[in-house]
């Protein structure tokens, strides 16, 4: 039974979403909808302008024999800025200041909308680069990471301040926190992470680095390849001084404790790293 044009489309694009990043075959559709590859490119023709125009995406298509279509979702630049606002909007509470300079984001993490904003941000600022796995620390990074790896299509990796018996055999390093001063240990499966991978790391909240700093120091006794940093939000470190440079935030927050506590957040350093727009402050 022939499908049709409305329904095709309506279904492709749901398809093709997904399974982001994916070449899926114009004998695939052809076959789905009983249809001509002339009229699944014409679809596919559609599909493609409508992404582009509401700055959502890109949708490559690859002509041959074993070509197909690849969606590779992602922000315009104007839709990125409206997503950290709405960000900023919200961590923008003074309620959410917890002591020693600390924010309350987990009610935000654990929200559908927010996460799918986070993770379509962090596949933006990637969408040209070769990265094989995300990598997170537990336990609050495990969702921002599942987002990312949803939209980038790739496998994400969790390290544990302990083991677990169900790791089996595991990498440990020491590192420094950044915020207390304090030597602890991290820990990561050796059946998670092959030599050579690039790895992207993707975390909550960073205030001294250490955490960040730790991971990339896995990152490193595995014969892996750190190509990014990214976290949803950056505070300002106890002791003036950060562990890492090269870390991207999607918000910055400023906070003030005591009898007058205040949090005052803003978009971090994403929108600059990622567009070459620097943010007034």
């Amino acid at each position: 039974m022939k499908i049709r044009r409305s329904n095709r489309l309506v279904d492709m694009t749901r398809y093709l979403l997904d399974h982001p990043r994916s070449l899926v075959s114009l004998k695939f559709f052809g076959e789905r909808y009983d249809s001509a590859k002339s009229s699944i490119s014409e679809d596919l023709g559609i599909v493609k302008h409508t992404f582009q125009t509401w700055g959502q995406g890109r949708l490559e298509t690859i002509p041959g024999a074993s070509g197909g279509a690849i969606l590779t979702p992602f922000y315009s630049e104007e839709n990125a800025s409206v997503a950290i606002d709405s960000l900023v909007e919200r961590v923008n509470d003074d309620s959410r200041l917890l002591p020693g300079g600390y924010v309350y984001l987990s009610d935000l993490i654990g929200q559908p909308e927010v996460l799918r904003q986070i993770g379509k941000l962090i596949a933006t600022q990637y969408v040209d680069t070769d990265i094989d796995v995300i990598m997170t620390v537990e336990t609050k990074g495990i969702p921002i990471a599942q987002s990312v790896a949803m939209y980038m299509n790739k496998p994400f990796v969790i390290v544990r301040n302990s083991s677990h018996i169900t790791e089996g055999p595991t990498v440990s390093v020491n590192y420094v926190s950044g915020s207390v001063q304090r030597i602890k240990k991290m820990e990561l499966s050796r059946r998670t992470l092959s030599a050579g991978a690039n790895v992207l790391v993707v975390d909550d909240f960073m205030k001294g680095g250490g955490t960040i700093n730790g991971m990339k120091s896995l990152i490193k006794e595995f014969d892996a390849n750190l190509v990014g940093i990214t976290v949803f939000a950056e505070g300002r470190p106890v002791n003036g001084q950060r562990l890492v440079d090269d870390c991207t935030s999607l918000i910055k927050v400023e906070t003030k404790d005591g009898a007058d506590k205040k949090i005052t957040a803003q978009a971090g350093s994403f929108m600059e790293n990622v567009f070459g727009k620097k943010t007034e402050n």
